[in-house]
């Protein structure tokens, strides 16, 4: 028992000096990815990724699984697409910067995994699978994607927001994006696309879902419904200030609620997966986290 703990510990140490030194190789492109989370909504969720991806691990971590050889070839599956992914970047000077920094940090994700599986194995990779994958969330997504993700989400947000404003009674004529009002028009902007809440849903839809279902089609169900509620929230938030400020005060399109309210919102994008969540837990039953050294 003593030494499998000990090769156990042992595999994790050759993860972590892996690890650290591939963060090395890409520090440059590392120092520029803080510059953008600092300034780009889309990508402030990056920070968090490897605390979550790292707590991830730990939980699911088993020392039965890093028993054996290292493993060579299986990491080479991830390493040997990382090397040109890095190369690429390295020369793309056509490429967005965000675009350059994107491939920089696939390359990173796929040495990170590559590390993992040389290290634990193929075995424990297989086990912690949604913790590696969710690596890929680290990602800045690049621009060519995420004009289009933007563009779904205006546009379905803005059939939302139609829908809302036919329940509520009020006159509206929707042209494209455009909403016109007794007492003022508005536009569903790329800035009202709600991507920043969006994707913090998103995240935490796959967390929960992870961890509170056991069948694969209730945990795609609830993810998708959580897809679903980032464009009804998004909906809501532009139907009930367009409303508020055309029949209470136009200062509701300029205010508090509409630059910082985006938390509100988001709560209320919650309050609805509730009821998703609820239905799909009946039968489920919360498993115990296995303890460490057993099988």
């Amino acid at each position: 028992m003593t030494a499998a703990l000990s090769r156990f510990s042992d595999r994790w140490l050759i993860f972590g000096v892996w690890t650290s030194l591939s963060l090395l190789l890409f520090v440059k492109p590392l120092y520029e990815m803080f510059q953008l989370v600092s300034r780009d909504d889309t990508s402030s969720h990056i920070v968090l990724i490897p605390f979550i991806t790292a707590w991830l691990l730990y939980t699911e971590r088993k020392p039965s699984q890093a028993e054996g050889a290292l493993n060579i070839w299986p990491s080479v599956l991830f390493l040997a697409p990382s090397l040109p992914m890095a190369f690429f970047s390295l020369h793309c000077e056509s490429c967005a910067p965000k675009t350059r920094l994107s491939g920089y940090a696939l390359a990173l994700v796929l040495l990170v995994i590559a590390g993992f599986v040389f290290a634990l194995g193929a075995a424990a990779a297989k086990s912690s699978w949604f913790a590696l994958a969710f690596l890929f969330f680290s990602i800045p997504i690049p621009e060519l994607f995420l004009s289009r993700i933007i563009y779904g989400l205006q546009s379905g947000s803005a059939a939302i927001a139609e829908f809302f404003f036919n329940l509520s009674g009020a006159p509206v004529l929707r042209d494209g994006f455009f909403f016109r009002l007794p007492k003022m028009s508005i536009e569903v902007a790329q800035e009202c696309s709600g991507i920043r809440s969006s994707l913090a849903l998103l995240i935490l839809a796959l967390l929960v879902a992870h961890f509170s279902f056991r069948p694969f089609w209730k945990k795609l169900a609830f993810v998708a419904a959580g897809l679903c509620m980032m464009l009804v929230k998004n909906g809501i938030r532009i139907a009930s200030l367009t409303l508020l400020a055309n029949y209470v005060n136009p200062a509701f399109l300029t205010g508090r609620l509409h630059h910082q309210g985006g938390i509100v919102f988001f709560l209320i994008g919650l309050a609805l997966l509730w009821p998703v969540y609820w239905a799909l837990r009946r039968g489920e039953t919360t498993p115990l986290p296995a303890a460490v050294g057993q099988d």
